[in-house]
């Protein structure tokens, strides 16, 4: 993300010779000498790309621009980043595997970081939402050199994922070197137990009365199923305060009043991942991650009860229409938003930097599946508007002040640091308003494609509740794709990918629904969404999202279909998952008919020259199966189906809280999904497992897969079941889940 210059911002330049000039993260490789490979494909010569009306510059308007910085350092999975008091010279990235680095802080150009503290044989390695997860230098650490950690420490498992999870809260202290701190100083503080491996929080700093406030989640499990969030005798989903020596203050609102609440300032949260001070008021502002449908924002105060798991941030959980019980004087959230916007809030920090004016006394905050950075303007203490100012690749998770209290946030997938700085001014950029102003069909109304838009077909699609697909991609003229053989493909900038959905109505006429692409700009890949009209004539961009009920062909009731919001596109199209879902090399080792002739689609982009290297033949790569085809092996299909519509998420570093990889080239005894406890809840299933072989009926793979309620999986955007999909994995589970 970080621009070293301006590109010109349209995709009929980048498509000329000016885009050997411009580059951006994520860029293929330069083009070299095109490759001469063999092969009858279903195009003979590489189409030329009309100019088309897209955007593709890394150019924010406005105020503020979101910027990688100290682009030469990357970090394995960073949490947090994070400065001691009084040491503008150092600046400390926690990883979430048990490793604390530090960096010149004061070098734009610093091009390597060292080990402050290796925790990694302390560190629980269970993975999910486990580890390394809290820093917090002691206000004093000039002098005495103590810093605080908030980790679950390393225990036995076995195979089903049972143990003894803890949190940990711990001291330790730098050694004479003030860049290495000593191993041997740790003086544990507090431990609980974790009944599950998710929602451990993960927080904790100094406040303003030099007390040491930790974060806790309700334990996890989906719902909070044990009621910690409302339990004072249970420090799970509560605001925690100790004294720097680990003891309760006397002063906290139960503190000898109800027995084993002593470390109890505030309770009602799920899972308050990140928080911060507001360094001039002193208000406690925390990020409290949702369940299923809303993320909030939480003002701490002394004693407040904000709610879980009566509520999710202003709604009755686990309906919104589940009234609130009496007697409960619940605190509201400042700030409320809904899973079309993000998944899971990362809260941030009220800005008391100088180097942005407009946003003083504004918090700012984002979300680790949609990356958008929104800031909150309060008046009266509450947010009165929210803006967003920006969005923060790699899935963010944490947003921390510098000691200047300007702003870096760290991305757990890119592994990479970014700031907020200032904007270059102006407008806003405008996108095409409708989708026969972007240049990519020739006759919109007729879906007839501009030259240079290359038809596919993935050999697995995902489900998207009943629509059919019609998809292109293209690539700025003298550009190559990166190809890989069992990895993402590398794009360059300017590369768009195109899918159109349309449904069967009930009168059986073909309804077109929205057309959604994708465009690989210079900051990363961002997602449009266009609605099309009532005519079937055009379709106009929609920046939030939108339903709409109507009756499919052969439905028997109504179905509620979702126009994903252009933060929404981030949930699924990951950075684990190479960002482009659908294209690669499994997916594509397959015939389509093109109108010359039909063939393997592997072949035609290679013969046309469109990889940096010849691949040589299809037949020595991998292929996806169509998980419907009856006639290809039961395991393949199944496992064809949880990597096309699941694994986006669940893989490593992708982001969803629980640790299971469901790639399809994943040995299933490597999945921890067979015979594994349920993170999320077991769903009233007695026994209940991930799979259990020979039984989908206590496999909670099964019934999520069968449901449409909060527990439904997919989670996002998707209002019918796949009934030949549950079906499929069913009919898998019961027959050994190999």
């Amino acid at each position: 993300m970080h621009r070293r210059r301006v590109c010109r911002p349209l995709i009929p330049i980048l498509f000329g010779a000016a885009v050997a000039g411009c580059g951006g993260d994520g860029a293929a490789p330069p083009p070299g000498p095109a490759p001469t490979p063999g092969g009858v494909g279903g195009i003979d010569t590489r189409p030329s790309l009309l100019p088309l009306n897209i955007p593709t510059a890394a150019v924010q308007g406005g105020s503020v621009s979101v910027q990688r910085v100290f682009p030469a350092l990357s970090f394995p999975a960073p949490l947090l980043f994070a400065a001691a008091p009084d040491d503008r010279t150092r600046g400390f990235v926690v990883s979430q595997p048990g490793v604390i680095r530090v960096f010149a802080l004061d070098d734009p150009s610093a091009s390597h970081s060292t080990v402050f503290l290796d925790l990694d044989s302390r560190v629980t390695n269970e993975g999910g939402e486990l580890g390394l997860l809290g820093l917090a230098f002691d206000p004093d650490y000039a002098r005495n050199g103590h810093f605080y950690l908030n980790y679950n420490p390393n225990s036995t498992f076995d195979g089903a994922g049972n143990g003894n999870r803890r949190t940990r809260i711990a001291r330790f202290t730098v050694s004479a070197d003030r860049s290495v701190a000593d191993p041997a100083s740790e003086r544990v503080l507090l431990e609980f137990d974790q009944p599950f491996s998710n929602h451990n929080g993960g927080w904790l700093g100094f406040g303003p009365d030099r007390r040491l406030y930790v974060a806790s989640g309700d334990g996890g499990g989906g719902g909070d199923p044990l009621g910690s969030g409302q339990d004072l005798d249970s420090r799970l989903g509560k605001m925690l305060r100790l004294n720097p020596d680990g003891t309760a203050p006397a002063d906290n609102p139960f503190a000898g009043a109800i027995p084993g609440a002593d470390e109890i300032w505030a309770y009602g949260l799920r899972n308050p991942f990140r928080a911060g001070f507001d360094r001039a008021t002193g208000s406690l502002w925390v990020g409290d991650v949702g369940q299923n449908a809303y993320e909030e924002i939480d003002v701490i105060s002394r004693g407040g009860n904000f709610g879980w798991n009566v509520r999710e941030g202003l709604h009755g959980y686990p309906t919104a229409s589940t009234p609130k019980p009496a007697g409960h004087n619940f605190i509201d959230p400042v700030i409320e938003y809904s899973h079309r916007d993000g998944c899971s809030v990362t809260g941030g920090s009220v800005y008391r930097g100088g180097a942005i004016p407009s946003l003083s006394g504004a918090y700012v905050y984002t979300d680790y599946c949609s990356g958008t950075v929104w800031a909150a303007t309060p008046v009266d203490g509450r947010p009165a508007t929210t803006t967003v100012i920006g969005t923060i690749p790699g899935n963010p998770s944490s947003i921390a002040e510098d000691p200047d209290g300007e702003l870096i946030a760290t991305g757990i997938a890119s592994g990479a640091l970014y700031k907020l700085l200032p904007g270059t001014g102006g407008s806003a950029e405008v996108f095409p308003q409708t989708l026969s102003a972007t240049g990519l069909f020739r006759d919109t109304a007729a879906l007839t494609p501009n030259p240079g838009l290359i038809p596919y077909a993935p050999n697995a699609a995902f489900w998207s509740d009943g629509a059919s697909k019609q998809r292109w991609f293209a690539i700025p003229d003298g550009s190559r794709i990166g190809f890989s053989a069992s990895g993402a493909w590398t794009w360059p900038v300017g590369a768009v990918t195109v899918k159109q959905f349309d449904i069967r109505a009930a009168d059986g006429r073909t309804r077109r629904l929205e057309t959604r692409i994708f465009v690989n700009r210079a900051s990363g890949w961002q997602g449009y969404t266009y609605r099309w009209n009532e005519a079937g004539t055009d379709a106009t961009l929609i920046t939030t999202a939108q339903t709409e009920t109507f009756t499919a062909f052969g439905a028997s009731r109504p179905q509620t279909y979702e126009y994903p919001s252009r933060a929404a596109c981030a949930g699924c199209h990951t950075a684990a998952s190479g960002y482009v879902l659908g294209i690669g090399t499994a997916q594509l080792n397959g015939d389509y008919p093109y109108p010359t002739r039909t063939a393997n689609q592997l072949t035609t982009l290679n013969v046309i020259g469109l990889f940096t290297t010849d691949i040589g033949a299809a037949t020595a790569y991998p292929l996806r199966v169509d998980p419907r085809a009856a006639s290809q092996p039961l395991a393949a299909r199944a496992r064809a189906y949880l990597d096309v519509n699941c694994a986006q998420c669940h893989q490593p570093g992708g982001p969803a809280p629980v640790n299971m990889d469901l790639r399809a080239a994943t040995a299933i005894g490597s999945t921890r999904l067979v015979g594994v406890l349920p993170q999320a809840g077991d769903l009233g299933i007695a026994d209940a497992r991930r799979v259990v072989p020979g039984d989908k009926a206590r496999s909670v793979l099964w019934e999520r897969m069968r449901r449409l309620d909060a527990f439904r999986m997919p989670n996002l955007g998707s209002h019918v079941v796949d009934e030949d999909g549950v079906a499929l994995i069913g009919a898998w589970i019961d027959a050994g889940a190999e």
